[in-house]
């Protein structure tokens, strides 16, 4: 499984009381990060591993993640954080693109090993969840998470309670079609919304405002044609807060297309919040207003209806680790509420 780092920030007495303490795993294509979280959703312990390649090697170090924080605090349910398609009953990873399972009974498998129930949930689900218990969806009815980052994962609560569809896989709302005949997208459609708002977007803008005009001369310009490879979603937002012209027109451009997709978003769902949350959260106070000037001069009947609040994530890069533990605790038997 390679090197664990562990981080301690307390034991299930000190922090957890009596409630029971469970463990929620945001199990990445990159790395597996782990935490014991108590009812209060406070972390109280993680740690964190590279994900192994293959799907055997992969069990066997969540296997070891939840043995190591098992054997310092006393846990009573696992969640796992997927990024993928699982199953209504949340037992089986049908598909996950960065990961080695399709068609895995991963949380049969596990909990059979660890003599625990383990439950599954979509990544973005498990944030909107922990959002909605802890953080910034505190309080809403009708919420949409929106994970904005490589691409668009998402999120929906309705009336309080997680939307996952008749088959486990809603809402994704990254791969509506915004532009027919569009930029080409992975999942093999042309014109996705995420092909148009998302951190690889902003580089495809970028590049797309260049060839509009090569002779454009501002600092992010020269660097890109000195070094190609400089141009990244992080590197167009610093140099936006820089000022640069053309990084600014570029965050313009991703401005509308969010706007685009709120005011879809609201007139299917509806929703009372929106939350924005994945990479590009950081660099919300660059769009979010323009965003909203857009999405309630597209909604339809703009003006005449009220619009949902949009508010970045609270809990941050733990959202998903801290919403697969409490969802994971939902299961106990001992549940109350």
């Amino acid at each position: 499984m390679g090197t664990i780092i562990s981080m301690s920030t307390g034991t299930g007495s000190e922090r957890g009381g009596s409630a029971a303490l469970t463990i929620g795993i945001d199990v990445g294509g990159t790395s597996i990060r782990a935490s014991v979280v108590d009812s209060a959703g406070e972390v109280l312990d993680s740690l964190q591993s590279p994900t192994p390649a293959s799907a055997k090697a992969l069990e066997n170090g969540l296997d070891r993640a939840v043995r190591e924080l098992s054997a310092r605090h006393e846990v009573a349910a696992v969640g796992l954080a997927v990024a993928g398609f699982i199953t209504p009953d949340r037992t089986t990873v049908r598909f996950a693109p960065h990961l080695p399972w399709v068609g895995a009974p991963v949380g049969r498998d596990l909990g059979q090993r660890l003599g625990l129930p383990v439950i599954l949930e979509h990544d973005v689900n498990a944030a909107a969840w922990a959002e909605h218990r802890f953080g910034a969806a505190a309080g809403g009815r009708n919420v949409v998470m929106l994970a904005i980052g490589t691409g668009i994962g998402a999120a929906l609560l309705a009336d309080g309670r997680l939307y996952r569809g008749s088959h486990g896989v809603a809402p994704e709302l990254g791969h509506i079609q915004v532009v027919p005949d569009g930029r080409p997208c992975a999942c093999g459609k042309h014109g996705c919304w995420e092909r148009y708002c998302s951190g690889t977007a902003l580089v495809d803008t970028a590049i797309e405002l260049l060839a509009a005009d090569p002779a454009t001369s501002t600092v992010l310009a020269r660097e890109v044609a000195v070094d190609p490879g400089v141009l990244t979603g992080r590197r167009i937002a610093g140099a936006a807060q820089d000022g640069d012209p053309l990084a600014l027109e570029t965050m313009r451009e991703f401005a509308r297309w969010l706007g685009v997709g709120l005011a879809l978003i609201g007139d299917v769902y509806d929703p009372d919040l929106v939350v924005i949350a994945g990479g590009v959260a950081s660099s919300s106070p660059l769009f979010i207003d323009e965003a909203r000037e857009h999405y309630a001069a597209l909604t339809t009947g703009a003006g005449h209806r009220p619009l949902a609040r949009i508010r970045p994530t609270q809990l941050g890069e733990a959202a998903g680790m801290i919403g697969a533990a409490e969802l994971a605790r939902a299961v106990l038997p001992d549940r109350v509420g």
